[in-house]
């Protein structure tokens, strides 16, 4: 039986990401390319990706989570970012998975996408 590590006290839920990987603002803007089907704003600017990792053989798993564990399009929208940032040249592999720690907030939402809903 192995014992878990603790969450230390003001550690990060969310991993970080690979940003100095060559391939990641491409990964971005094919998760750019991604919308929810009930708001007029990609998922990346909403702050529903919260980790794209690029491993060293260029596998890249994304950490995401939805606005609402009720979304209709639940069951979908991973498939829809894999098949968003697989056919980027030199992807090797795309592992999407859900999250609901932490739980996204208006917060998590970059300016752009608070200009567009008339949050600003």
């Amino acid at each position: 039986m192995t014992e878990q590590t603790p969450q230390m006290e003001g550690a990060p839920l969310i991993a970080p990401s690979s940003t100095e990987h060559p391939l990641y603002d491409n990964v971005v803007e094919a998760c750019r390319s991604v919308f929810d089907p009930e708001i007029p704003v990609n998922i990346y600017d909403l702050g529903l990706i919260y980790t794209i990792d690029i491993g060293a053989e260029n596998e890249v798993s994304i950490i995401m989570t939805l606005t609402a564990p009720g979304c209709p399009v639940a069951g979908e929208m991973p498939g829809w970012v894999a098949d968003a940032v697989e056919p980027l040249d030199g992807v090797k592999q795309v592992d999407v998975q859900l999250t609901w720690e932490p739980p996204w907030g208006m917060d998590m939402m970059s300016d752009e996408a608070r200009l567009e809903l008339g949050f600003m």
